[in-house]
């Protein structure tokens, strides 16, 4: 019998990935919610999204093989609350939020790997004087409590930053922080928490060095860690310029990152599911840093997978929503080491054309396995975008494989002066200022 497997968000990319998972039933892919009703909407409606989703899988016909998700909030939330709702495997809710809450996770790893926390204390922006919640010296960051792909987080330099970052922030800061205040009325929380909704930020000391992520899964009570993702950032220390896979840390540095990481995500309670672990290893000081949690395995980093490996790891997520033990090593891809490439913009424009298919086509041919993922289009006013982080704009994505960095890099580069981009000044004026800028780095 086939098995049916429900995706919250399902997009055409990462639906052709999905789609080359092997399984020992045949496997029906089914939309349960649309990529565009839960990415890119201007309105997040959780309670709507969850009773939509429950009348659609209620109607269903078939069996309810497994239910899925690689999006962060309100993906990440969903799932488990579905998955528990019919009875699919999936990881516990709280264990979820412990990770998906950035002041909540820090209170519990505080609890585990103390030494590996950096400095931190909670802000109401909404308050008078937010600046006189702060305990720490500049330069900080500041973010929501809930967010992700580092929108609304801001590297403050000193006093002028900090009332540029509030004001946007307190604009912005409901589109999430309603949605997740809907989500963290259903569950219990420690007293520590109660009163930290979703228009809370966090303030957290900076914190630097190579980042390195680890993708992991728990099932049925048992930890792995399958792979090491380098993220390399631009020169502004808040966007990426490319994830690279895989990770040419040291070794020992993995393992100490698998120790913390297990570590964690044992404390939390976490099992049934994918998760990664974001660190920086400064290795001035030779100090490592855990970063953030994140409750979901990363969709960026399914084609580095399969290009290195010949599957997506999206293999792990589906097997342990069916319960099954996942299946992953032994495998070899064509490349042995990978990339996705972010191109951005820093300055609001009006998009007037985008690289043709005959360009995107005749980079695929000139290098086997290239994907560009275009993420504009002709009239689109980049400022109107969705879930970009503070400093840039996301125009594309370029997937690729290569024999080592070297070659990956060159090709990038060809790859890259070979679609041709064309913007024009906004009308409004006011539109046409560059994203906040950084302050010096250190």
């Amino acid at each position: 019998m086939a098995k049916n497997i429900f995706v919250v968000g399902l997009d055409a990319f990462n639906g052709a990935k999905l789609a080359r998972v092997e399984c020992e039933e045949p496997l029906t892919i089914h939309e349960l919610l649309a990529y565009d009703e839960v990415k890119g909407v201007d309105v997040i409606d959780f309670n709507g999204l969850y009773q939509t989703a429950c009348e659609r899988l209620r109607a269903f016909e078939g069996s309810i093989d497994g239910i899925v998700g690689w999006w962060d909030f309100p993906t990440t939330s969903l799932v488990p609350m579905l998955c528990q709702t019919f009875g699919v495997p999936g990881p516990p809710l709280e264990a979820v939020l412990k990770c998906e809450h950035k002041y909540w996770s820090r209170l519990v790893q505080h609890e585990v790997v103390p030494d590996y926390i950096p400095k931190s204390c909670v802000v109401d922006p909404f308050v008078e004087d937010p600046l006189s919640q702060i305990n720490i010296d500049y330069p900080f960051w500041i973010k929501p409590v809930k967010g992700f792909a580092s929108q609304l987080g801001f590297r403050i330099g000193g006093p002028e930053d900090f009332e540029v970052a509030i004001s946007t922030i307190r604009e912005e800061i409901g589109r999430i922080g309603d949605p997740f205040n809907e989500l963290l009325q259903t569950v219990e929380r420690p007293q520590e928490i109660r009163n930290v909704g979703g228009h809370f930020c966090i303030v957290e000391e900076i914190i630097g060095g190579r980042q390195c992520t680890l993708e992991g899964y728990a099932f049925e009570g048992n930890m792995e860690i399958y792979g090491f993702v380098d993220s390399i950032r631009l020169p502004n220390r808040s966007s990426f310029a490319r994830y690279q896979y895989p990770s040419k840390l040291p070794k020992r540095i993995q393992r100490w990152m698998v120790a913390i990481a297990k570590r964690l995500m044992s404390h939390i309670g976490y099992d049934n599911g994918t998760f990664n672990v974001e660190f920086f290893y400064d290795t001035a000081r030779k100090k490592l840093w855990l970063l953030e949690v994140n409750p979901r395995l990363s969709q960026s980093h399914a084609d580095m997978f399969e290009k290195v490996h010949g599957v997506p790891h999206f293999q792990i997520m589906v097997d342990i929503a069916l319960g099954k033990e996942p299946r992953w090593i032994g495998r070899e891809g064509p490349a042995n080491c990978a990339a996705k490439f972010f191109l951005r913009r820093f300055s609001d424009a009006r998009v007037t054309a985008v690289p043709s298919e005959a360009e995107i086509e005749r980079a695929a041919e000139q290098y086997p396995g290239t994907e560009i993922d275009v993420r504009i289009s002709p009239g689109m006013l980049l400022s109107q975008m969705h879930d970009q982080d503070a400093y840039s704009y996301e125009i594309a994505d370029i997937f690729m494989g290569a024999s080592n960095q070297q070659e990956l890099l060159a090709n990038f580069r060809a790859v890259r002066k070979g679609l041709k981009f064309r913007f024009a000044r906004p009308k409004k004026r006011v539109a046409d200022q560059p994203k906040m800028q950084v302050a010096g780095s250190d």
